[in-house]
């Protein structure tokens, strides 16, 4: 029986774009009593598995938290996978505005002590006393009242792309922090003041204002479903947008846009942008945002420190990040002495700059008919350098290709020359390692395109 993943991220990548099918990126959760987490947990993967959904869940004595993407033909099958249980009826799945094929490339389901970590006992207070949830145009009317608080339960490095106007955004990295800092700074607003929280997808909301009810606070509102499911009535219905920028998300767009507003600034030189990066030194990967400028003179670096080092011998990254975590381990929260221009915590809506129309799409595909012909295999940074495996049909001299990846984004280049297992060749066929010049830095998860 299989519970596990048995193809990479890049398998998985290349399966579907091959497919060519829509895909649908979402999320949902719920809370309940769930007796066996990890037989809960089987029983999706087998299920999930089979309809090729992919996405990170966590699971949970306490319910079910959710991040998915899943083919848009089979999204019916896939809600009946969820209906299968009864707390999960009529479920709300919060669709994306924006979606991205390679928004998730594994299916990982974890069981936690928690679905949200939000270090509380839960023993304490009734989870079940929740504020009343608005929709977006309630949510509108009672942010202009002149009685309401508004507070941003998300991260600094979230709401410094995009918030509701005049929310309270705290500087804090995790969910755990912003409890207590809010509590005290509220006190004296228990009785006569509106309180009025969000967050990305509704689901801190749900523990925290049970919470807020228990600490005292009278009259506490959410927003149903989060600024992931206003941004879709406000898209779908009319209404107007008081959320101003980006929603970051936690898969592979790093962010999707909700208006034309840039209110954030490049950390390292101070232009208006707002598209966040993880740094390419895998013993860092802090998480910044960086402009088109700044991405290509730095090669996605955060410092100077981490440009070098992507520079240095292999052998030589390893023995620097000996005993360190790295990889897909970390995942650090933006906060560095190296970033100039960073801002946390009250964090004003002012627009520094619009996004322009053909790049409003947060991690938009060059829309161009191509085909898979080969992945990255390594790139000899002072000969600048790219080496790539022909893994379907053949490249020839003259042809277009387009090099796609997380941190590279997407770059079109025309061979002019290339080598293949060590020789000038005019054509280069499947199983041949080949290499050639290019102005920009590839990484092992890049893919090779040929252009049609």
């Amino acid at each position: 029986m299989q519970l596990y993943n048995t193809l990479s991220a890049e398998e998985r990548a290349r399966l579907i774009d091959e497919a060519g099918k829509q895909r649908l990126t979402l999320s949902f959760y719920a809370y309940a009593k769930i007796e066996d987490p990890k037989k809960f947990r089987n029983e999706l993967f087998i299920a999930w598995n089979a309809l090729d959904a992919l996405g990170r869940i966590y699971v949970a004595h306490e319910g079910i938290n959710a991040q998915m993407s899943v083919p848009a033909d089979q999204f019916e099958t896939f809600r009946n996978t969820l209906e299968a249980y009864d707390f999960m009826k009529g479920i709300r799945l919060n669709v994306a505005v924006e979606h991205d094929d390679h928004s998730f490339l594994k299916l990982t389901i974890k069981v936690r002590h928690k679905i949200v970590a939000d270090g509380l006992n839960d023993e304490t207070f009734d989870v079940t006393d929740k504020g009343i949830h608005l929709k977006a145009q309630e949510f509108n009317t009672l942010l202009e009242d002149p009685n309401t608080i508004v507070v941003d339960f998300r991260n600094h490095y979230e709401s410094e792309v995009g918030h509701f106007e005049g929310a309270i955004t705290p500087d804090v990295e995790t969910f755990r922090e912003s409890l207590p800092i809010i509590n005290e700074q509220l006190q004296d607003f228990k009785e006569d003041k509106n309180l009025l929280m969000y967050c990305t997808g509704g689901i801190r909301c749900e523990k925290a204002s049970a919470y807020f009810k228990h600490q005292g606070f009278k009259n506490v509102f959410q927003l149903e479903g989060g600024i992931i499911e206003y941004a879709r009535q406000v898209k779908e219905e009319g209404v107007e947008s008081k959320f101003v920028g980006k929603n970051f998300v936690f898969d592979h767009r790093l962010g999707e846009r909700i208006t034309d507003d840039i209110i954030a600034q490049c950390h390292q030189c101070g232009k208006p942008c707002d598209n966040h990066t993880n740094c390419a030194n895998d013993a860092c990967h802090l998480l910044f945002i960086q402009c088109d400028e700044c991405k290509e003179v730095m090669e996605n670096c955060c410092s100077t420190e981490c440009l070098e080092t992507i520079h240095l011998p292999i052998e030589e990254q390893l023995k620097l990040r000996k005993g360190l975590q790295v990889g897909n381990k970390v995942f650090r929260k933006g906060k560095s002495d190296a970033l100039k221009f960073k801002k946390s915590g009250d964090v004003p809506t002012q627009t520094l700059a619009k996004a322009k129309a053909e790049t409003k799409d947060i991690r938009q595909k060059i829309k161009i008919k191509k085909t898979l012909i080969g992945k990255a295999e390594h790139y000899y940074t002072k000969s600048k350098i790219a080496q790539f495996l022909i893994e379907n049909k053949e490249l020839l001299i003259g042809d277009k290709v387009l090099i796609s990846g997380p941190t590279t984004g997407e770059q079109e280049v025309v061979i002019t020359e290339m080598f293949a297992n060590g020789g000038p060749c005019e054509t280069a066929k499947q199983g041949d390692q080949i290499t050639f010049e290019l102005p920009f830095r590839v990484r092992l998860s890049d893919k090779l395109y040929k252009i049609l």
